[in-house]
């Protein structure tokens, strides 16, 4: 058994994400499993780059609300207890709504040598708009 009392709480690189996001590590992928796992808290408006995954992501909302995106535009309005799953290959985005901050924890299972993220550009102001826009008219989601 290994007991972790404390991970520390780093900042988002810019790189990767709009506005103020806070990782705390769960797991890093190491043989054979090579999971990551961490807790993300995104504040309200903040949300990651385009990205994709070699293996898919799975994320659990903890807290608040959000939205996850695709690129041929779906998006889902999320919320704590809900789970979205991301499969392989799919670029996709996930934020805070603009009102509220949400936090997930975000898991994939790695490749060797790293997490098999594939980081790309920003979601723009223009895309994130649409998609509160789109999400305002939506019906509620309900978690399954």
């Amino acid at each position: 058994m290994e007991h972790i009392t404390e991970t520390p709480t780093a900042k988002g690189p810019a790189e990767r994400f709009t506005g103020d996001v806070y990782l705390n590590m769960i797991e890093t992928p190491t043989d054979p499993a090579n999971l990551a796992a961490a807790l993300v808290r995104f504040t309200p408006g903040a949300r990651t780059n385009w990205h994709s995954h070699a293996n898919g992501q799975t994320l659990y909302i903890t807290d608040g609300v959000g939205l996850v995106g695709t690129r041929d535009g779906n998006v889902v309005r999320v919320s704590a207890g809900q789970i979205v799953k991301c499969p392989a290959g799919e670029e996709h985005w996930h934020g805070a709504t603009d009102t509220t901050l949400m936090a997930h924890i975000a898991m994939v299972v790695g490749v060797v040598g790293g997490d098999g993220t594939t980081w790309l550009e920003p979601v723009t102001d223009t895309q994130y708009d649409h998609a509160l826009t789109a999400q305002r008219k939506a019906p509620p989601s309900r978690a399954t």
